[in-house]
């Protein structure tokens, strides 16, 4: 990360800061990690509007499980971002299938080589993406009078089931609802304000969306975008008042009113949601490009439990990448024999076999995956992936067998 080679310069050079006044944008993981390091300043804004901070108030501490500022009053949220689901109403259509509604209807076969995700390992807001759907089925699990092994089992499975549906995994998470708006994918896994951007922008002669997003149903969460200030930032009062500047509703406003309205954006909308909760009330709404929006009253999404998979951030990208992404040949290969046998059971279980990285072992952060040695993860992948690309040509010469009996 830029921020760390600057600050290890700085410290080597004696010099304040690193010549940068804000870090703006991007998932509270890499804020609350800075803050740790004791690399942000203060924000004056706590002080001098603390109406903006009080139990009940316009920008909430916590909601949805997840912090939109911090405790030791370094960074505070600007607006809200999940991601979801985009997905092509033609190319769903052609496919016989009903529109999705949850992360589950992604693991669906109709899907096969259709679906579009991105690499957890290149993107630290697509690696709490899969988080959230790993620890989506571990609440669902529980509700229903299960256990929370047997959900992260159900999660781990089903990002195979999607893994092994996607034509690709990459590294720009602007190429999916690209793909999905030109009818190169049906489906697939996408940041709101991308795919509400695509969803105005890619329009059909009759006026109907080439592109529709939607919040999987229990299944996300709503995270904040922060903003914080340097500790040696150049132009320091300056950036104090930008962050001041960034919670009033003049500012809030710019977040997602149509180009041309009252206190909107001049040229293009963002499509972004206000972190402000007073700024969803009737008349604003009418200004915006998602009247019918109002997060603060979602009932699809669902509280984040840190307990439950608050260790696994960096195991469960690891473990993506080892299981879907570098076996991913072998992987639709098998899914591919899979389906065209009928679905066998038997081939079914070995394929989606999981047990070497069960919640015991893996539930709190896989020692290998997680270990700050390079030579230990290394092994540890190594021993993973062998296993499960073994796992998927059994799999696939199960399927095959079964498909050629008379």
């Amino acid at each position: 990360m830029v921020i760390e080679a600057g600050f290890k310069a700085a410290e080597e050079t004696g010099r304040e800061g690193i010549g940068v006044d804000l870090f703006f944008g991007g998932g509270e993981p890499d804020f609350a990690g800075q803050a740790k390091a004791g690399r942000l300043a203060e924000l004056d804004v706590f002080g001098d509007a603390p109406e903006l901070f009080r139990e009940g108030g316009v920008i909430p501490e916590i909601f949805t499980g997840e912090r939109y500022f911090s405790a030791e009053k370094v960074w505070v949220g600007t607006c809200m971002s999940q991601f979801g689901i985009c997905y092509n109403p033609d190319f769903i259509g052609r496919l016989g299938i009903a529109a999705p509604s949850e992360w589950r209807d992604l693991g669906e076969p109709a899907y096969a080589r259709s679906l579009a995700l991105a690499d957890p390992t290149k993107s630290g807001s697509v690696a709490r993406t899969f988080e959230l759907l790993v620890q989506g089925e571990m609440q669902k699990s529980l509700a229903a009078g299960g256990t929370a092994e047997q959900g992260w089992d159900e999660g781990l499975r089903l990002i195979q089931r999607m893994g092994a549906n996607a034509r690709y995994f990459t590294d720009s998470a602007s190429k999916i609802p690209h793909d999905v708006g030109q009818g190169n994918a049906a489906a697939g896994m996408c940041i709101d304000f991308y795919g509400r951007s695509y969803a105005a922008d890619l329009i059909t002669r009759d006026g109907k969306p080439r592109v529709v997003w939607i919040a999987p149903k229990g299944g996300t969460t709503l995270s904040s975008d922060p903003i914080a200030i340097l500790k040696g930032a150049p132009n320091m009062a300056l950036a104090q008042e930008f962050v001041k500047f960034c919670l009033t509703r003049e500012a809030q406003r710019l977040w997602f009113q149509k180009p041309g309205t009252e206190g909107g954006p001049e040229d293009r909308a963002l499509h972004r949601t206000p972190i402000r909760r007073d700024m969803y009330d009737a008349e604003t709404l009418a200004l915006t490009t998602m009247p019918g929006v109002n997060p603060f009253e979602d009932e699809g999404n669902f509280t984040y439990d840190r307990a439950l998979t608050g260790k696994v951030f960096n195991t469960l990208r690891t473990l993506v990448k080892v299981m879907c992404i570098d076996s991913h040949e072998e992987m639709k290969s098998a899914w591919a024999a899979i389906i065209e046998a009928g679905m066998p059971e038997d081939a079914l279980v070995v394929f989606q076999d999981v047990s070497q990285v069960t919640y015991a072992i893996a539930g709190q952060g896989d020692p290998g995956l997680d270990s700050r040695d390079s030579m230990k993860q290394a092994a540890r992948m190594k021993q993973l992936g062998e296993w499960f690309r073994a796992n998927y040509r059994e799999a696939q010469r199960m399927a095959e067998t079964k498909g050629a009996r008379p």
